[in-house]
């Protein structure tokens, strides 16, 4: 979610060793682009039987589908010009194969129906964020002239320019409910510099919604925020700042940023088999580790030292990941020196959510994930549920077998996870809150774990 300035040093470091092939510095991909010769089919598309599939690009080469029901893939053309899609984010070749037509004639083939591209209202602007940063936005709004609810999106961690990759700006209109989505700051021609300060970003998100209501005009009914992974921060810390309607946070943390890594080591552990013992002497590295990282490295190494030498023989210690204490434990601290200056983005470590959650009075809908390993719901749904029992608007909605994204998944042997789609009913609880600011019915087996005490 973060991704420290010291975890993307140390990444870089280490980039030799067993690391994933998707890490990056926090950042790194505000230059990321779209394929320009797939865009003519990017849009969302009404089905024969009233339903809609929208097709957005992706970084570099090709488009992924997304459908109300959470089922999704990516496409990608083959050698003879035919899209192909891969189940969820796997490599399967199964399910629906759709087949856009000509960049000129804005329809598809999708599942045996026909799907023409919807033409919606969409409005640029530029505005003036936190600073007097001018940053580039859209309105997307339904056809038609009535008031309409917008949800603003605050974005994640990423730094890739959502007017680009933001998939909500086009289904949500399709299902009446207007979207406002701006270039963060460094990104998409955007003024500024990549941050990970969570006031700068909620300043900003509260000049969209300001802007939001501007463009929108009598069109605009009601007017929230939407936010998820890092913008759980956010969203309701702009709320706090400007009048919003609602807000809506997806697999987002109630607590602060340097006990996700906290939290991540004690799942690594559980899930390696390690006790509660174990989990005790974890708890005393992640207070040195987040202290040191707190400090952007102030305090020293000492610390960090000790308990190196205290604990590197116990056959757990290895275990320890984290989002940055298994790197920093791991690592000879004059790389750590080295590198760590130039990746320093700000982040807000020291920023407590519970003063604003405490007091927000715009309705709140949380979507968790239960088994999310990014940002653990633990301490979440305890916060949450406490929240919403002492009054706040507050109501928790949680998916089981899901994982960060609210993704459904696959495990394989070796305890690797392969994202099949989102979790049914996720995309509806969303559109719905915004609408109404009410959850009617099922949500797929999505569970209520917490609603305002009347």
């Amino acid at each position: 979610m973060t991704q420290s300035w010291f975890a993307a040093a140390l990444i870089l470091i280490l980039s030799f060793a067993a690391l994933p092939a998707t890490a990056q510095a926090p950042g790194a991909d505000v230059e990321a682009r779209p394929d320009p010769t797939v865009l003519c089919h990017v849009g969302v598309y009404r089905l024969d039987d009233g339903s809609w599939v929208d097709v957005a690009p992706l970084p570099d080469e090709g488009l992924r589908w997304r459908r109300l029901d959470g089922s999704t893939a990516r496409m990608v053309l083959d050698a003879q010009g035919y899209w192909i899609s891969t189940l969820g984010f796997t490599a399967r070749v199964e399910g629906p194969q759709p087949q856009p037509g000509a960049c000129d004639e804005g329809r598809m083939v999708f599942d045996g129906q026909t799907g023409r591209r919807l033409a919606l209202e969409v409005r640029e602007t530029s505005f003036v964020g936190q600073g007097g940063t001018r940053l580039n936005g859209r309105l997307i709004l339904p056809p038609g002239d009535g008031p309409v609810p917008v949800m603003v999106e605050v974005h994640g961690s990423e730094g890739a320019n959502a007017l680009d990759f933001n998939a909500f700006q086009r289904f949500a209109p399709a299902e009446g409910v207007g979207v406002f989505v701006y270039a963060k700051r460094g990104s998409g021609g955007s003024e500024g510099r990549y941050t990970q300060d969570f006031h700068v970003l909620a300043e900003d998100a509260a000049a969209a919604v300001v802007e939001a209501r501007r463009l929108a005009g009598i069109r605009a009914g009601r007017v929230g925020l939407h936010g998820a992974s890092q913008g759980g921060w956010i969203a309701p810390l702009a709320a706090s700042r400007t009048p919003a309607d609602f807000v809506i946070v997806g697999f987002g943390l109630a607590y602060g940023a340097l006990a996700e890594d906290s939290d991540q080591v004690m799942l690594d552990l559980k899930a390696k088999g390690w006790g509660d013992d174990v989990l005790g002497q974890a708890r005393e590295i992640t207070d040195v580790t987040g202290a040191f990282i707190a400090s952007h490295g102030a305090v020293g190494f000492d610390g960090l030292e000790a308990v190196r030498v205290k604990y590197r023989a116990q056959p757990w210690f290895a275990d320890i990941k984290g989002e940055f204490t298994g790197l920093l434990l791991n690592t000879p601290n004059e790389q750590i020196v080295a590198m760590a200056p130039v990746l320093d983005v700000g982040t807000s470590w020291d920023y407590d959510p519970l003063p604003v959650l405490s007091r927000l009075d715009a309705p709140m809908l949380w979507i968790q994930a239960e088994d999310d390993t990014g940002a653990p719901p633990e301490a979440t749904r305890r916060r949450l549920i406490d929240l919403a029992g002492l009054g706040r608007p507050i109501t928790l909605l949680e998916y089981p077998d899901t994982d960060h994204g609210i993704v459904r998944f696959e495990t394989a042997d070796d305890g690797r996870r392969t994202s099949i789609g989102y979790a049914p009913g996720y995309y509806q609880a969303v559109l719905d809150w915004a609408r109404t600011g009410r959850l009617d019915g099922a949500y797929g087996d999505g569970r209520l774990l917490a609603t305002p005490r009347r």
